[in-house]
C-alpha cells in the first residue's frame, strides 16, 4: 500500500491506463514540452505560430492527425489514446490542440465518414500525415449556434454544384489546402470539399484576437464557386452529418480543456509551496489550501468522466447527449481551475511569464465553441424532459 495519495494523482487513476495508453501519453508530452512549449509565450504574444505546417507533419508522424480513425494512413488508436493526447496537448496551448481537433475530428472524420472511396483515398493519406491541411466550414457570422439557418447555398448546374456563402470562426481556414464546407441544397443540407485556390474561393485570417492566438482562425466567402459533381461528399444528407463531426470533436475537447486545467494547477501549487506572505508559503493558509483541494477535486473528477466517456466510445455505446455532458462539465470547471489557479498567483497571474492566463482566456474560447455551455444545457434539459426548449 503507498504512504501518501500522489498530488499528481490523488485518485490512482493512471491504473486506468494501458501501457500502451502511457506509451502514447508520454510520446505526445515529450514532443509538445520540446516542439511548442519553449515558443508558445512568444507565438500567442505575436498571433502567430512560426512554421504551422511543419508541426502539422510532425504532428502526422507521431500519429497524432485522424489518430482514432480506421485505414488510410491512420493510426487507428483507441478514443481513451486520442483523449490522452488532446490533454497532453493542451496541457501547452489550446491552439495547438485545436489545429489536431479541426485536422482529424472534423475534417477527416466528415471524409472518411461521409465521402467516397475516391475522396478517401486522395484526401486522407497526406491529411493523416500532415502534409495537407484540412478546415471544417459550418459556422456563419448570423448562424452559430443555429445551423439550420444557414444562408450558404449550393445549387445544381448542369453536373456541377455552384456554391455561394461565407463562413467563420473557421479554424485552419487560410492554412487548409481542402475545406470541408456546409451549404444548403434542394434536398437538404449538403457537404463539399473546397481546394484552396478555387476560382471565387477566399480566405481571410480575422485579427485582433484575445484569446486562441496560437491558432488559424479565417472567414472564408464563396463567391459562385463552382465545383464538379464527385466534389460533394456522398454519405451526408442533413444537418445530422455536420452534426455528428461536431459530436466527435466535442469529445476531444472533454479531454483537452483539462489538460489546461491541469498545468494552471500544477502551477498554482508550485507557486503555493514557494511564494511567501507573511512569514510563510501561501500554502500554508487555510483559503489557499481549500482552493488548491477543490481545484483538485474538479479537475480529477473531470478525468474520471473523460475516461468513462472514452470507454463508452471504444465500446460504440457514447450517446450525443453524453458528449454534452462531457463537455459541459469538463469545460465549465476547467476554466474555473484557471480563474482559481489566477487568484492564487495574485498579480503575477496575468502575467505571461506564467500560463495560466493564456490558459483561462484561450477556455473562454472553448467555452463558446463546439456548442456553447448554454446549449449543451438545452441538450441535456431536452434529454431529461423529453421536452425541446430550443425555439
Amino acid at each position: 500500500m503507498p504512504e501518501a495519495i500522489d498530488p499528481a494523482d490523488p485518485l490512482g487513476l493512471d491504473e486506468l491506463l494501458t501501457p500502451e495508453d502511457r506509451a502514447v501519453r508520454a510520446t505526445v508530452r515529450d514532443w509538445a514540452a520540446r516542439r511548442v512549449l519553449p515558443d508558445i509565450v512568444d507565438w500567442y504574444e505575436r498571433g502567430a505560430v512560426d512554421d504551422p505546417r511543419g508541426l502539422a507533419r510532425e504532428l502526422g508522424g507521431l500519429g497524432a492527425l485522424g489518430m482514432s480513425l480506421e485505414g488510410y494512413g491512420c493510426a487507428g488508436t483507441s478514443a481513451v489514446q486520442y483523449g490522452l493526447v488532446c490533454l497532453e496537448l493542451e496541457a501547452v496551448d489550446s491552439g495547438i490542440r485545436s489545429l489536431v481537433s479541426v485536422q482529424g475530428s472534423l475534417a477527416m472524420y466528415a471524409i472518411h465518414r461521409f465521402g467516397s472511396e475516391e475522396q478517401r483515398q486522395r484526401w486522407l493519406p497526406p491529411m493523416a500525415a500532415g502534409e495537407t491541411i484540412g478546415c471544417f466550414a459550418l459556422t456563419e457570422p448570423d448562424h452559430g449556434s443555429d445551423p439550420a439557418g444557414m444562408r450558404s447555398r449550393a445549387q445544381r448546374v448542369g453536373d456541377d454544384w455552384v456554391l455561394t456563402g461565407r463562413k467563420t470562426w473557421i479554424t485552419n481556414g487560410s492554412l487548409a489546402d481542402v475545406a470541408v464546407v456546409w451549404a444548403r441544397a434542394e434536398d437538404g443540407v449538403r457537404g463539399f470539399l473546397v481546394e484552396q485556390g478555387a476560382p471565387g474561393f477566399t480566405a481571410t485570417d480575422i485579427r485582433h484576437k484575445g484569446s486562441l492566438r496560437a491558432s488559424v482562425t479565417s472567414e472564408l466567402v464563396l463567391n459562385g464557386v463552382r465545383l464538379p459533381a464527385e466534389a460533394a461528399l456522398p454519405g451526408a444528407r442533413g444537418l445530422r452529418g455536420p452534426l455528428s463531426c461536431l459530436a466527435h470533436a466535442r469529445y476531444g475537447i472533454i479531454w483537452g480543456a483539462l489538460g489546461a486545467a491541469r498545468t494552471c494547477l500544477e502551477t498554482a501549487l508550485d507557486y503555493a509551496r514557494t511564494r511567501e506572505q507573511f512569514g510563510r508559503p501561501i500554502g500554508g493558509f487555510q483559503l489557499t489550501q481549500a482552493k488548491l483541494a477543490d481545484m483538485t477535486l474538479e479537475l480529477h473528477k473531470g478525468l474520471l468522466l473523460a475516461h468513462h466517456l472514452g470507454r463508452r466510445m471504444d465500446a460504440g455505446t457514447l450517446l450525443p447527449e453524453q458528449v454534452s455532458f462531457g463537455k459541459l462539465n469538463n469545460v465549465r470547471e476547467a476554466l474555473a481551475i484557471c480563474r482559481t489557479a489566477r487568484t492564487i498567483l495574485g498579480a503575477n497571474g496575468i502575467s505571461h511569464e506564467y500560463p495560466v492566463l493564456r490558459h483561462m482566456a484561450n477556455l473562454e474560447s472553448v467555452l463558446t465553441y463546439e456548442g456553447t455551455s448554454e446549449m449543451h444545457q438545452l441538450v441535456l434539459g431536452k434529454a431529461l424532459t423529453g421536452l425541446d426548449a430550443f425555439r
